[in-house]
């Protein structure tokens, strides 16, 4: 196991999380030959199948489950190594990966990272975005240093930090018919109403605060993209419930008008890291960071 490479290893471990070589190759950011021809030569290097197909779907075969289980540890060696190295350094802060949501990647992040780099250039740092439970399962397996997610976030290995309430609002074309400056949940379930993808935190609490109310409303459209979302209900295709944090930058001057909902609707970010979790000056720098987002 000398030649094991950990770009190989980290190629077949990026396969089997996201089930197919297309999504792990634009998730490497490498093209989705490379990503075969790493797992070929890293099964041609182990002399076993570590992949197999079931239906559309790339599954670990047995072996592939035996070394995905060292995997997960070698990755979580390789991290700590790092950054117990670089922060020995005098200028070297190391790397940050940081994992959170589509809306706090777009509005909250971009202003923190910038003055981040200002400040300590030498510090790497890279977004991973994700749902909740998705960063959750990367911090677990050290992929990710921090999360940035929708509470709750289960799990006793977690050290879970609030930082910010972020209230929804609703969004709805300017031209048409006009809502009312506060809205119901019965109001908005029978108007044409476009809401994030199911899988995600921020989706499940809109779903209650319907239930709450007693009503059952149909999505004419479930996107993960908040952009899309926000385009699609200027263009007059529906209304749509949204993280206030989402209507922050206005430079676009989309045609939609916001309006408070009633009853109350918010969400709790926070950060979430491994309790075992070495924190090395980058990281503590980020997370000093982070915490002035409240």
């Amino acid at each position: 196991m000398r030649d094991l490479r950990l770009d190989q290893l980290r190629t077949f471990c990026r396969v089997i999380e996201l089930g197919s070589f297309s999504a792990a190759a634009e998730r490497l950011n490498i093209s989705q030959p490379a990503v075969s021809l790493q797992v070929r030569q890293l099964e041609k290097r182990l002399g076993v199948r570590l992949i197999e197909r079931v239906g559309k779907r790339a599954m670990p075969s047995d072996a592939g489950n035996r070394l995905l289980a060292h995997a997960h540890t070698i990755e979580r060696a390789v991290g700590d190594a790092w950054d117990a190295v670089t922060v020995q350094g005098a200028h070297a802060l190391g790397r940050v990966r940081i994992g959170t949501g589509a809306t706090a990647s777009i509005y909250l992040l971009p202003p923190i990272l910038g003055a981040l780099h200002r400040r300590f250039p030498s510090l790497e740092i890279s977004v991973t975005t994700q749902n909740t439970s998705d960063v959750l399962k990367a911090l677990e397996a050290n992929l990710v240093d921090i999360g940035l997610v929708t509470l709750p976030a289960p799990g006793r290995s977690f050290a879970v930090t609030p930082v910010m309430d972020d209230d929804f609002v609703a969004i709805a074309p300017a031209s048409g018919e006009k809502l009312p400056k506060v809205v119901t949940p019965e109001l908005l379930a029978s108007r044409k109403l476009i809401l994030y993808e199911t899988a995600g935190n921020t989706r499940r609490l809109a779903d209650a605060w319907f239930a709450r109310a007693g009503v059952r409303p149909t999505p004419v459209m479930d996107l993960g993209n908040v952009e899309a979302i926000k385009e699609l209900v200027a263009a007059g295709l529906g209304v749509a419930v949204l993280p206030g944090t989402a209507m922050r930058r206005r430079s676009e001057r989309l045609p939609v008008t916001t309006h408070t909902l009633s009853p109350r609707l918010s969400r709790k970010l926070a950060l979430v890291m491994r309790r075992d979790k070495m924190l090395g000056r980058g990281l503590r720098e980020v997370i000093k960071a982070l915490k002035r987002l409240g």
